[in-house]
């Protein structure tokens, strides 16, 4: 494919840390990358957020990118990969259901402790998180693993702290939607303790 000297050029000065540079790709290839993610997930909302999440990483790692053909080609292959990966946590969340089935079709107090032990539960609760989209998933895991607190996070993201906050209730809600289907509000009530899901 043909270099596109004068896309190289804008990059060039959007590597040196040019906003007007970086508002130009992002005005000019925005609404293609989200027809494109759209493409393959199905999901309009999620296809948005996938596409802003691009953006976001083009522009942090900028000094570090290497385009060898065009800006365009760099950003729709990322698109697709992004696209693709969003499929695969699908299919992970469709296993977790499976698996959660299969243990609440027992009565729960007759649950054995192999089928329900913690190294299990882990892999649950971190599959889930897995299949969180990409900006609730870089929330969650800034406040749970990092244990940043909402400002911290707001701060580091250039977000405000009421963004945040939307973002980790999303979390919440779509972690609860995995579980909660298969067991009672305690098992949810343990969940949510054990994440510390209060934290501001």
């Amino acid at each position: 494919m043909e270099k596109n000297y004068e896309e190289l050029f804008i990059f060039n000065r959007m590597a040196q840390g040019d906003k007007d540079a970086f508002r130009f790709f992002f005005e000019k290839y925005y609404a293609e990358l989200c027809t494109m993610i759209n493409f393959y997930i199905q999901n309009p909302e999620i296809s948005e957020e996938i596409a802003q999440d691009i953006y976001v990483h083009f522009w942090e790692k900028r000094k570090n990118i290497e385009i060898s053909t065009s800006v365009k080609s760099y950003l729709l292959k990322a698109s697709k990969n992004k696209g693709l990966n969003y499929l695969r946590n699908e299919r992970t969340k469709l296993n977790i259901h499976e698996k959660l089935g299969k243990v609440a079709e027992n009565n729960f107090d007759e649950i054995s402790e192999d089928s329900i032990d913690a190294g299990w539960l882990q892999d649950v609760i971190t599959r889930s998180i897995d299949s969180l989209p990409p900006k609730c998933r870089e929330i969650f895991i800034m406040a749970k693993e990092k244990e940043l607190s909402y400002k911290e996070i707001a701060e580091q993201l250039g977000i405000s702290v009421k963004t945040v906050e939307n973002q980790m209730g999303k979390a919440l809600k779509n972690l609860r939607e995995i579980l909660r289907p298969y067991y009672n509000e305690i098992f949810v009530f343990f969940f949510v303790l054990l994440f510390n899901l209060s934290k501001v």
